[in-house]
């Protein structure tokens, strides 16, 4: 069709909440207990039965659609805002969906790039879990027909017994990436336990093992291990990579403007990365459009999508052999369900309470510390106030139970964590 006379005609946001699976949702609660809450973006055009639709994780976004953006869209042509990360990320994927419907080509095709591969790499998911949780986890990945596994790295877990637990139950090809967000913190910490974790076969990449920042501290890293260090693309800014041979791959993410420019830079430097967008079935299609045409985007997408017991979509994304397909379809080349949307739909203020959890992170020398919250948790370690990275170590969780003791103890961690000597198991 022609695209001169296509014009926006209204933007409709639907908020909706997304249950996780139940053995996620054990987890989640912890720290990422809003990721289920998702906008879904409508647009209609002036042309019937046009429509385009986008995602937007609101509680973990490169960026939320304003209602600026909205009303800057609105008898606007779509065509004229293709690219403008300013619009969010709901409202950007829908016009991309609806110019593509508009001419009959999917996403990729609108890029500008060549495309290079009809099946992406994509891994699977999880928050910070026990081994026992994590190696169901896995077993569940390897069913759906994924062969790579992201999983959280955390000081108060023992990385060695996750490694261990996943690997007894899938296939030799089956990979882990493992992120610590910076907090092994130093290359002295760190270098013990990558050369450590270098010895188990299904460890393939460690993402950001010490603070970004830390030239010296991760270009020593790379010369401890024999696999590969992702950074999170920024940090270091680019140039400092390049020169200084940071980090062998990257972490890439943003609207889709940014993530063209990052991936230009990496594909100059030959340098391979990962495409990180959260979200349910339209933001992991997106993800492989991008993925069709980036040359570089080789190592496995972390979408997350698995975390979910619905992916909004009518047809599943298919998977084989930890590659999912390309949609061919005209826009995004899916079909999203309408009805999922009313059944999940949520009411004003688009929020979930946090979760009232105590945790106790327990080392088997004979004592423990106890936290209010998650932040108060990540805040202690990245001070470098715990062990780091210790065999037997483990968390405990404990749910308010409406006891004196639970509110008691809830009330002395305002104050600060609290170390025990005992190995303590109840509140």
């Amino acid at each position: 069709m022609r695209l001169s006379g296509l014009k926006v005609k209204t933007v409709e946001r639907i908020v909706v909440h997304v249950p996780f699976t139940p053995r996620c949702q054990v987890w989640n609660q912890r720290e990422v207990w809003q990721w289920g809450i998702s906008e879904i973006i409508r647009v209609t055009t002036n042309v019937r039965g046009l429509v385009g639709f986008g995602e937007t994780l609101l509680h973990y976004t490169w960026g939320r659609v304003s209602e600026e953006a909205v009303q800057r869209v609105i008898g606007g042509n779509p065509v004229e805002f293709l690219g403008d990360d300013r619009l969010g990320a709901g409202l950007q994927m829908a016009l991309y969906d609806v110019v593509g419907k508009a001419l009959e080509v999917p996403v990729y095709r609108l890029l500008n790039l060549p495309k290079v591969r009809d099946w992406c790499p994509i891994s699977w998911w999880n928050i910070d879990m026990s081994p026992e949780a994590f190696a169901e986890e896995a077993k569940e990945a390897v069913a759906y027909g994924y062969t790579s596994y992201k999983i959280k790295a955390r000081p108060w877990w023992d990385i060695y017994a996750q490694v261990e637990a996943i690997s007894r139950v899938t296939p030799p090809n089956f990979k882990l990436d493992l992120d610590w967000n910076q907090m092994l913190l130093t290359a002295g910490n760190a270098g013990p336990v990558l050369s450590q974790l270098d010895r188990y076969g299904r460890v393939a990449i460690y993402e950001s093992p010490i603070f970004q920042r830390d030239v010296e501290g991760n270009r020593h890293l790379r010369s401890l291990t024999t696999r590969p260090i992702a950074l999170h693309f920024g940090e270091p800014p680019f140039p400092t990579v390049a020169r200084r041979g940071v980090c062998d791959g990257f972490v890439v993410s943003g609207g889709i403007a940014s993530i063209l420019r990052q991936a230009a830079l990496a594909d100059a430097f030959e340098m391979p990365f990962w495409l990180q967008m959260v979200g349910t079935g339209l933001t992991t299609a997106l993800s492989l459009h991008l993925g069709a045409v980036l040359k570089r985007a080789v190592w496995p997408a972390v979408n997350c999508l698995n975390n979910y017991a619905d992916d909004l979509l009518k047809r599943a994304i298919e998977i084989v052999g930890g590659y999912a397909r390309v949609p061919e379809g005209s826009g995004l080349g899916v079909e999203l369900d309408e009805e999922a949307l009313m059944r999940y739909r949520m009411r004003p203020p688009y929020a979930i309470p946090r979760p009232r959890l105590l945790l106790q992170v327990v080392w088997p020398q004979g004592f423990a510390v106890w936290y209010r919250d998650m932040q108060q948790c990540w805040d202690d370690f990245l001070a470098g106030n715990q062990p780091v990275q210790e065999r037997g170590v483990r968390m405990e969780t404990f749910a308010d139970d409406g006891s004196k003791e639970w509110a008691d103890l809830f009330q002395r961690l305002q104050q600060g964590p609290i170390r025990t000597k005992e190995e303590a198991h109840s509140a």
